[in-house]
């Protein structure tokens, strides 16, 4: 039987995530509203409303007996970790978080549950064994400042009426956008092997199973805290990269080594820590729940994803 929700709010919803989880829930609530910076056109159930994501306004009527909130905002790491670009990504995530939880505060029916998507890059580099929400080791460095301080702002904010998740997302893998199609560009124009050395471990999710795991969330009332929002299967990069040539019919991919990688990394303007960092993590909250992911494995995502129209191919 599926629930159906009166309303779910996207806070900073208009990138690739929530543009796949406003789709996503849209057949599973009355009401989407997508908090944005600038209008958008209604489309459906899902309505934009605009806010600046740094004071308080009418926006917050939207939240009032929500089933959910859903916190996406934060400027994409994906660039160079300069002074400006090292504010830009702090103050993109902790203002709407702090904003967002003094909004909460002060409400008699705030929503029922806030997931805040935070990331898995918080654990340390990992080649020994899976890093866990019990178990797992936060690491060191410039990525992992920003998520321990992104997840403080969220916790600290007095909620007693709302659960909050924090979920730390893998990398979410779609045709439309985010990190694969630019993995496919690569593999289209022959340069889809290994990336450093390919022994790093890589933790991904398909894009269906981040939103039904949101879904998952808001029907256990039981799970609060931190989450792990990864596929179980985590593989090496180099297996990753092959899964990508195999599902798109390319045989041949040349390796990237790391002082190539640091090169192209400032000519397009990001970090090579975003590939050469081994990420293993383990969803154990959501496997110990009994969540279904549909698809658990590399090869079942590269099927759905080499599935999609020719002319993405």
């Amino acid at each position: 039987m599926i629930m159906k929700y009166g309303k779910i709010v996207l806070a900073g919803g208009n990138g690739y995530l929530g543009s796949v989880l406003a789709k996503y829930f849209s057949s599973l609530a009355d009401q989407v509203i997508i908090l944005a910076r600038k209008p958008q056109a209604t489309t459906g159930n899902i309505k934009a409303l605009v806010w600046d994501g740094k004071t308080i306004g009418e926006w917050t009527r939207s939240l009032l007996g929500a089933d959910l909130l859903v916190n996406l905002c934060g400027k994409n790491v994906n660039c160079r970790y300069t002074e400006k670009n090292k504010k830009e990504i702090f103050d993109s995530r902790l203002i709407p978080t702090h904003l967002l939880g003094k909004a909460i505060e002060e409400m008699e029916n705030p929503p029922k549950l806030w997931v805040n998507i935070t990331s898995a890059t918080i654990y340390r580099h990992a080649e020994d064994h899976p890093q866990d929400e019990l178990t797992g080791e936060i690491g060191e460095g410039f990525s992992i400042e920003v998520c321990k301080a992104w997840e403080n702002s969220f916790f600290e904010a007095n909620t007693p009426n709302t659960r909050k998740i924090a979920l730390r997302m893998g990398i979410v893998l779609g045709i439309k956008d985010g990190a694969f199609p630019r993995l496919l560009n690569l593999v289209k124009l022959g340069m889809g092997g290994k990336q450093g050395d390919g022994e790093q471990y890589m933790s991904w999710i398909y894009e269906e199973d981040a939103a039904a795991s949101i879904v998952w969330l808001l029907n256990h009332p039981e799970i609060e805290g931190i989450v792990n929002c990864t596929a179980p299967e985590v593989i090496k990069n180099h297996v990753f990269m092959r899964s990508i040539r195999m599902a798109f019919d390319r045989n041949f991919g040349l390796p990237t080594p790391a002082w190539l990688l640091a090169i192209g990394a400032k000519i397009i303007g990001t970090e090579t820590e975003l590939i050469l960092k081994s990420r293993w993590v383990k969803p154990a909250v959501l496997l110990n729940s009994g969540f279904n992911f549909k698809y658990g494995k590399i090869d079942e995502a590269m099927s759905a994803l080499s599935a999609k129209p020719k002319d993405l191919k």
